[in-house]
């Protein structure tokens, strides 16, 4: 074992945090844990985790249930194709008859990349794949001051190569297990503990006075701008929602009607009117309330502007193209994302 393995497994040991996939060899729970990890901290998908597990204990029970159903336990999560991936590897899994034990089928799933199927492999096989994701990327670019972008195609192969070197090949499961858990806890983004650091006396980055520079990213993502209105369509003792399909944010998750524009409308703006009356007609008995407007809903590629309204038919409205009408109390069977959940908790409210 190398003195860097041995530092690292030794914090590790006095360190590591206590959660329910570490103490277990069962690939299953770990793929689970590792997808629902991915874009999520820790401390928010711990819950989900347990939930989700509790749901569906095994790979068969997934693979038999409804999409609707996972994405509902799914919902609060965001990056919802990690769930329908997870789903469709579940199914795909369930053919074979067993979770796979190598790592090119492992590596097959369904929203499985290099990553997680070294994760998988190690952690419930003991195979020696080292795992590269960004707290690792952090204490290796620190500790060997190593400032090639992580996003760039050069990055990403000496990371690989280096992280593949320094990898405890005896004790992979414990080392990959280590280094993240340093990288979370020790060696942080933001205002690392470099004082009380076990490296701290080889650490490349600190040497030089460069901890806070690196890792290095040379690609900024383009962010986007959406404006939404959402409406919800009060008739009698229903409204009317639409899961979202094609290759845009939310997909297969429940909405209300929705209007979207290019620019932000102020208002009782004409051409929100207009395009209601375009789908409901020039009806006396519509009122238009706005609930909440200007809400801003940050995602990783945009940024959307939310206005939400509600619309009060004193008639019922049978049907409306495009949607399925459903009993209010019945909108909590139904996974939506964050922004929906927060404006039907708004209309939903008592005295609202």
């Amino acid at each position: 074992m190398s003195e860097f393995a041995d530092k690292l497994i030794s914090w590790y040991k006095e360190n590591k945090r206590d959660l329910p996939w570490r103490d277990t060899r069962d690939p299953y729970r770990i793929w689970i844990s590792e997808i629902i990890l991915q874009q999520t901290r820790v401390a928010q998908g711990y819950d989900y985790f347990v939930r989700f597990m509790q749901r569906f204990p095994d790979v068969f029970t997934l693979a038999e249930a409804e999409e609707d159903e996972v994405m509902k336990y799914w919902q609060g999560l965001g990056y919802y194709s990690r769930a329908r991936n997870l789903h469709a590897a579940a199914k795909q899994i369930a053919e074979w008859g067993a979770f796979p034990t190598d790592y090119k089928e492992v590596l097959s799933l369904k929203g499985v990349g290099e990553y997680t199927a070294a994760a998988i492999c190690s952690f419930a096989y003991d195979m020696p794949c080292a795992v590269v994701d960004g707290n690792v990327y952090r204490v290796l670019s620190r500790w060997l001051g190593i400032d090639t972008p992580i996003d760039s195609t050069e990055g990403k192969k000496q990371f690989a190569l280096v992280a593949s070197e320094l990898l405890d090949r005896q004790h992979p499961a414990t080392y990959n297990q280590a280094i993240m858990d340093f990288g979370a806890l020790q060696c942080t983004p933001a205002s690392p503990d470099c004082l009380r650091c076990p490296l701290a006396d080889s650490c490349v980055a600190l040497a030089a006075g460069k901890v806070d520079r690196l890792p290095v990213k040379q690609h900024k993502t383009k962010i986007t701008n959406r404006y939404f209105h959402y409406i919800y369509v009060r008739t009698g003792e229903c409204t009317f929602i639409r899961k979202r399909t094609g290759n845009d944010i939310w997909k297969n998750l429940y909405e209300p009607f929705l209007i979207e524009t290019e620019e932000a409308l102020s208002e009782n703006d004409a051409m929100l009117i207009q395009q209601l009356q375009d789908v409901f007609g020039k009806r006396t008995d519509m009122f238009l309330r706005p609930v909440k407007r200007g809400v801003k809903h940050v995602l990783s590629h945009r940024v959307i502007y939310a206005d939400f309204y509600e619309l009060v038919l004193s008639e019922e409205w049978e049907a409306l193209e495009g949607y399925q009408k459903v009993p209010i109390e019945d909108l909590h069977k139904f996974a939506v994302s964050n922004l929906v959940y927060q404006f039907f908790s708004l209309i939903l409210e008592p005295n609202n």
